[in-house]
């Protein structure tokens, strides 16, 4: 009454005093609490209600405490009750005159006293009283009233009316619980009636039981135990949510109440290792932050009584009370589901993770000064227990009983023999992919990256070949592990993780042995040196391993032959070739018509010997080769410009032509066109090379139309130049257009190759024309060879002969003076490239043509097929062949890639999929997953889709195949299915495919969707989902939404289903989850388990856009049945906690196992 100056002023106790002159002043202070005196519209109008009461009680003879308990019924705190209405009092005594004063108080308590609707018919015999009292304003009609309401106020006064109501209950709520402890109810009669006070089932935890039974018991300086045994009580009958309790509980803070603070820590033990909620998913969400909040009591709790051990006078007690915290955290946080409710909290409001932080802090500063040791123990593994919450999905095992890892060998080996040219990040990727999905220890996994540069390096084909592993093993491997250094390694340092490997390798003797003999060199000591200038070995670790090494050549004398001694090794060639590769990039920078014969010297020494394979293999593993291309079709663009030339000018002009054009032709058949191909720009800036080698260069896999326009320049052009070539004795070069020769001199074979089949011209003349083609410039002979094999194509058997032998006059080198200078270098080159450019259709024709040899197997790795032998036994061969190594080889990976390409993906993933289906052995199998996946990073992408899109629904659909989905080849392929999924979807998303793998554009890669079809006439049930008008992410991360069956995380965050990779995936999680939820089990449902846990298995710690954000939200209810998955960690890595969805689907899952 006395915090409100409207009551107070007019000095109520004054008049109170005066009506109950003999009350005493304990009496009296009593009254001055009762809920009358707290609200002003009761007290000051009607305090004559007192003087009433007091008279007409005063025949009952009624006592002092008679007349305090009446002033607390229920009535007194509603002024419409009290004033209209007082005279039941008089009634209920009147009319009862034999009641004794107990029951009169009894009455006044009930609920009719405290709702004044039931006053609304006068009593029988009623005793009026008249008092005066406030007129009710008119009642206006109903449709006013709401027309109006807004205009005055009206949803302002229905809240205040459903606050007061609220309130009104909330008191009503503690007079129960008060008059419950004034008669000493046992805690059974409490509930009974409890329930009778407030009828029609009213949910206690709005009404905020728990809390105020603990605000009555906890008013004291120790608790009242009849009132925490009506809580205990409705704790056990499930009257209260655990969740209220523990928000309850964590809002008392006045810890230096011991026998309080014990008795919060009891009532917890009662339920904080079975937490449960079964209700709807926001109630599970509020068991989250309940638990947090409770979490963060628990912790201000224990740092308050750390600071009181530091007192001596209470340093016993506080230990005791301090040990009873700690035990209650370590009850708490020793249950995972506990600790994945809180990681879901703390997703859910990070504001209050901040706080728990603080208080762990705080924990942590009180924890400094404690001496006793058990305690400071048990709060330190409490506070690990906390701090490890944010990160629980991260903490992953390492595989330790494995030594060998064939994926990561044949990743290594098919970017070393396939991909040079390609960049590091999606290798790095790749093979963290890898190690992630198979929990490879980091030693041994980079281990395995040296075996497999090694075993390259062993058995790479002479020439070419072997400096291109060169290349790969000492420049971009170690490029690479400068970009996993970058990587998370949690507390282990790289660089010891880095030497731990080449002590590792050390122990492979024969193996470095064998290295050491192919490339004439201590390889060891070099590769040591390129990764401790990378940084990635400290100066000790790099002496102590090169003298392990140097001891170790001792022992092996035949590696010091005195024949070899003389021969420059591979590897210092290449490592000297990548400092050249740059300061040739910047010659060819400066300006080319300023001196055109210094830089013809320049490009002179770069044909001699392998000095430009060596230099191309340096660009490529540096990611130089595109830079380097780009400068040479720079220059062969500036030989167009001829205005002022002379005889002294010309022969240079034609040799940069020429050396240019050569350079460009090999680079992109040693590589793939792929580096020589610019951004896409307009088609009259197209240089005249890349539309040369797009339109007129043969390669593997593509056809060539003769006929085609670009075969057919101007007529007046290909005359002249049939003159030239059939009159001349010595082909001019002054004033030619190379580039207009070049695209002509197949319109003018195609004349002269007429002429002499017609006899017009005879093999005498072939010849001098073919000698003045191939004798100054062999880009010439380049460019008719190219038309020539297309045209060789289109002809029948009997009619290919005087094709060939042009072919074969063209590829034979002119030998006299009268060349230009560089001739025989340049041969070398052109041999190459005809041999390349040849090579399909001499085999289609069973021709031979002896081309000049170098010494070396200019096109390793071709014809690698067995004639007259099926492919399909060829691919089972092969497998089967890899399966007993038990890792791949280079010439494995090249026939593979051959029957992909010659069989189809389709072909291709079905076969080798049946093949892992056939192993019975779980070590096989194990054994097969690794290496399909290495040999699928072959196409990774297409044969993904195929995997996941066609082959796996078909098994998991048909029941006469289920039976092949038995453990182990059943676990197998589930797998295999989860890794290539995780492998396309990662480097997919970032855009990461290899130029090997954008290169292949087979019909069936083209036509996905018309093999995998949006079925737009029956949309499927995702689509329809997709097209509806809940596509807004407001509505559907909405979480009172009602959840569709198909509803998807990947849909919240607007994934795109017009991709075939995500209409793939969405598709083959909504045939999961039918298979989940139908009635039919058998294999093909252990098929799903097991896909499932190897996704859980494989995930990445805060991967939202896993493959799993395809999962229907659904299935996580499905999931939790099977009791494997029936996991708190599993059901979190299942769930994007990043939207609101999943963390309420995850919460609800969670709470309820």
């Amino acid at each position: 009454m006395f915090a409100q100056p409207c009551i107070c002023t007019p000095c109520m106790c004054t008049h109170l005093h005066a009506v109950f002159p003999h009350l005493p002043s304990v009496a009296f202070a009593v009254c001055l609490h009762t809920p009358m005196f707290a609200q002003l519209h009761i007290c000051i109008p009607y305090m004559c209600v007192l003087v009433h009461l007091h008279t007409h009680c005063s025949k009952m003879q009624a006592s002092v405490c008679n007349l305090i308990c009446s002033l607390h019924s229920p009535m007194f705190a509603h002024p419409h009750i009290c004033a209209s209405m007082r005279l039941h009092t008089v009634f209920a005594h009147h009319e009862l005159p034999l009641l004794p004063p107990i029951s009169h108080q009894l009455i006044l308590h009930t609920p009719t006293f405290a709702h004044p609707e039931r006053f609304s018919a006068p009593p029988t015999r009623p005793r009026e009283l008249h008092l005066p009292a406030s007129p009710a304003p008119p009642r206006r009609p109903i449709s006013a009233r709401l027309a109006g309401g807004c205009q005055h106020g009206g949803a302002q006064a229905l809240s205040e009316r459903s606050r007061r109501s609220a309130a009104m209950k909330v008191v009503n709520l503690k007079q129960a619980i008060l008059q419950a402890w004034k008669e000493r109810w046992s805690d059974y009669q409490w509930a009974i009636n409890m329930k009778r006070f407030f009828p029609r089932g009213a949910t206690w935890d709005i009404l905020n039981l728990a809390e105020a039974l603990l605000e009555q018991a906890m008013i004291g300086p120790s608790p009242n135990p009849l009132i925490l045994s009506y809580l205990k009580y409705a704790i056990s009958s499930q009257m209260v949510s655990y969740s209220t309790v523990l928000m309850a509980i964590s809002k008392f803070d006045d810890f230096s109440r011991d026998l309080c603070v014990q008795s919060l820590l009891e009532i917890m033990d009662m339920f904080c290792d079975r937490l449960s909620c079964h209700g709807r998913a926001e109630e599970c969400i509020g068991l989250c932050r309940a638990l947090m909040s409770a979490l963060n009591w628990l912790l201000r709790c224990a740092a308050f009584y750390a600071e009181k051990v530091k007192e001596m006078l209470e340093q016993v007690a506080a230990e005791g009370q301090m040990k009873m915290c700690l035990e209650r955290l370590e009850k708490m946080l020793g249950s995972t589901k506990n600790r994945a409710l809180i990681h879901i909290a703390q997703l859910e409001e990070t504001s209050s993770w901040n706080t728990v932080e603080q208080s762990l802090l705080k924990l942590e500063e009180s924890l400094n000064g404690l001496s006793n040791s058990t305690l400071r123990s048990q709060a330190d593994e409490c506070i690990s227990l906390i701090k490890s919450i944010p990160t629980m999905l991260s903490v992953r095992s390492e595989q330790l009983n494995k030594t060998g890892f064939p994926t990561v060998h044949a990743v290594v080996l098919l970017e070393g023999t396939m991909n040079l040219t390609g960049e590091i990040q999606p290798l790095v990727e790749q093979l963290m992919m890898v190690k992630r999905m198979q929990r490879i220890p980091s030693p041994l996994f980079m281990l395995e990256i040296w075996k497999a540069c090694f075993v390259g390096l062993i058995e790479s084909p002479e020439g070419t070949e072997e400096l291109k592993w060169t290349a790969f093993t000492f420049l971009k491997i170690p490029q690479v592990l400068v970009e996993l250094k970058n990587y998370p390694h949690g507390d282990k340092d790289f660089t010891e993780d880095v030497n731990c490997a080449f002590e590792f390798l050390l122990k492979l003797t024969p193996l470095l042995d064998k290295a050491d003999q192919r490339c004439n060199c201590n390889c060891m000591s070099l590769l040591l040196q390129e990764c401790s200038k990378q940084g990635l070995l400290s100066e000790a670790n790099m002496t102590n391993l090169t003298d392990k090494r140097k001891a170790d050549r001792e022992d092996a004398p035949q590696l010091q032959s005195a024949e070899n001694a003389n021969i420059q090794p591979n590897p210092r060639l290449i490592l000297r070739a990548e400092p050249t590769v740059t300061n040739i990039l910047k010659t060819m920078d400066a300006d080319h018509s300023k001196s055109p014969e210094g830089l013809l010297g320049v490009l002179g020494h770069m044909l001699s010997g392998k000095s430009l394979d060596l230099l191309l293999a340096a660009a490529a593993a540096t990611g130089k080769l595109k830079s380097f291309a780009w400068k040479f079709i720079k220059l062969n663009e500036f030989t167009k410009h001829i205005s002022t030339e002379n005889s002294k000018s010309a022969p240079v002009r034609a040799l940069l032509f020429d050396i240019s054009f050569l350079m460009l032709c090999h680079v992109a058949q040693t590589y793939g066109s792929e580096v020589i191909l610019s951004e896409s720009r307009p088609a009259d800036e197209v240089p005249f090379f890349e539309t040369w080698m797009l339109t007129c260069m043969p390669e593997e896999g593509k056809i060539l139309n003769p006929d085609h326009p670009c075969f057919r320049p101007d007529s007046t052009k290909v005359e002249s130049l049939v003159a030239l070539l059939n009159n001349s004795s010595e082909m001019k070069l002054v004033q030619i257009n190379w580039h207009e020769v070049c695209l002509s001199i197949s319109a003018a074979i195609l004349e002269i190759l007429n002429a002499w089949e017609n006899s017009v011209l005879t093999f005498e003349s072939i010849q001098k024309i073919t000698d003045n083609i191939k004798g100054k410039v062999c880009s010439m002979a380049v460019c008719a060879v190219a038309w020539l094999v297309a045209h060789v194509r289109m002809l029948g058997l009997d009619e290919r002969e005087k094709s060939l032998q042009m072919i074969r006059q063209l590829a034979t080198p002119l030998y006299g003076d009268n060349t230009l200078q560089f001739y025989n270098e340049r041969v070398v080159i052109m041999s190459s490239i005809l041999e390349h450019m040849c090579a399909d259709v001499l085999q289609q024709t069973a021709t031979q043509i002896k081309f000049p040899s170098t010494g070396m197997d200019t096109i390793p790795y071709w014809n690698l097929l067995p004639p007259k032998k099926p492919i399909k036994e060829v691919l089972t061969s092969v497998f089967t062949k890899v399966l007993e190594k038990g890792w791949v080889d280079s010439r494995s990976i090249h026939i593979f890639d051959t029957l992909l390409h010659m069989g189809g993906v389709y072909w291709f993933c079905n076969n080798l999929v049946k093949e892992l289906l056939k192993e019975t052995r779980k070590e096989h199998t194990l054994r097969a997953v690794e290496l399909l996946y290495a040999i699928f990073c072959l196409d990774m992408q297409q044969l993904t889709l195929t995997l996941l899109g066609h082959i796996l629904p078909n098994l998991l659909t048909d029941s006469s195949k289920w039976h092949t989905l038995m453990d182990p080849p059943g676990k197998a392929l589930a797998k295999l299915s989860v890794w290539c999924a995780l492998s396309s979807y990662s480097s997919h998303n970032k855009g990461q495919a290899s130029a090997r793998q954008k290169k292949r554009h087979r019909e069936d890669i083209e036509d996905y969707i018309s093999l995998f079809p949006l079925d737009d006439t029956r949309p499927s049930k995702l689509m329809r989902l997709l097209s509806s008008n809940e596509e807004d992410a407001n509505i559907l991360s909405s979480p009172n939404r009602s959840m569709s069956s198909s509803l998807s995380a990947s849909q919240l965050h607007a994934v795109s289903m017009r991709d075939p990779l995500n209409r793939v995936l969405a598709n083959l999680f909504l045939l999961i989850s039918s298979i989940l939820g139908s009635k039919t089990a058998g294999t093909h449902t252990q098929f799903v388990q097991w896909f499932m846990e190897e996704c859980v298995d494989c995930l990445e710690q805060g991967s939202h856009g896993s493959i799993l954000q395809f999962m229907p939200f659904t299935m996580v209810s499905e999931l939790v049945k099977v009791s494997t998955m029936s996991s708190p960690k599993i059901v979190l890595a299942i769930t994007d906690l990043g939207l609101p969805l999943g963390r309420r689907v995850a919460a609800k899952a969670i709470a309820a196992l």
